[in-house]
């Protein structure tokens, strides 16, 4: 059972202390991306064409959402959310480590940066979905809208705090460095996640088929008229965001 407190302050989720953790855990990471996006467009920066491969970085961190946005969703929903943000963690440890081996040893192409930050983007479409859909279970009911501001708010931390971290770093160890220490927040994501262990009473949940899920997801918002106008706002609002 989550843990429960009368106060409606934005900041009355932190007080429990599972949220807190895992909220940290994902600031972390989040400062992390940002930094992983500000090195990847620095080493081509100087490269042929590098307006193109510049914007290339971009695309295909975001790219991922695009694609498999949708799947990520289903994944959380039917599967062991803890045990998924494990695996993604550990996978997302394992291939920004790579990136950081490759990079330093100085064999890193801009062919080979972009299949990284795709690959780094398809995690993080996983890892979204199934952190925001254990909010619920962590804290009251009450607090889940103040648990939605502190993720915002952690959201737009990072991206003022990465970029600049990766600039210090970069201008100062390289961007090596930049991407080692990148990997080291997935770590840090992992092992919180770990650390957590739901209530021992809490009601299993029997999992949906996939494609059954899939259906089910496109059926609540072809026919949900306020989830429909959600997207649309966002969409009016993201894609000259983006351009931007």
């Amino acid at each position: 059972m989550a843990e429960r407190h009368s106060s409606s302050s934005t900041w009355t989720p932190l007080r429990v202390a599972v949220f807190r953790w895992l909220w940290l855990a994902s600031l972390v990471s989040n400062i992390g991306a940002w930094m992983q996006t500000v090195g990847a467009q620095w080493l081509l920066v100087n490269a042929a064409h590098a307006a193109i491969l510049v914007s290339l970085v971009q695309t295909a961190d975001m790219l991922p959402d695009v694609l498999f946005g949708i799947v990520g969703g289903v994944l959380a929903d039917t599967l062991d959310r803890r045990r998924l943000l494990m695996a993604v963690q550990a996978g997302l440890t394992v291939v920004t480590a790579g990136l950081a081996a490759v990079t330093i040893a100085g064999r890193i192409s801009p062919a080979l940066l972009l299949m990284f930050t795709f690959v780094i983007g398809t995690g993080s479409v996983v890892v979204s979905p199934a952190y925001q859909s254990l909010v619920p279970e962590l804290v009251a009911r009450d607090q889940i809208p103040a648990a939605a501001q502190l993720s915002s708010i952690s959201v737009n931390i990072a991206r003022a705090v990465g970029p600049a971290l990766a600039g210090i770093l970069i201008a100062h160890v390289g961007v090596g460095a930049v991407f080692a220490l990148d990997a080291a927040t997935f770590l840090f994501y992992g092992v919180v996640v770990a650390l957590w262990r739901p209530p021992s009473d809490a009601t299993p949940r029997i999992p949906e088929p996939f494609v059954s899920a899939l259906r089910a997801g496109g059926r609540y918002v072809r026919y949900s008229v306020v989830v429909r106008r959600i997207l649309l706002r966002a969409t009016v609002f993201l894609v000259p965001a983006s351009a931007l």
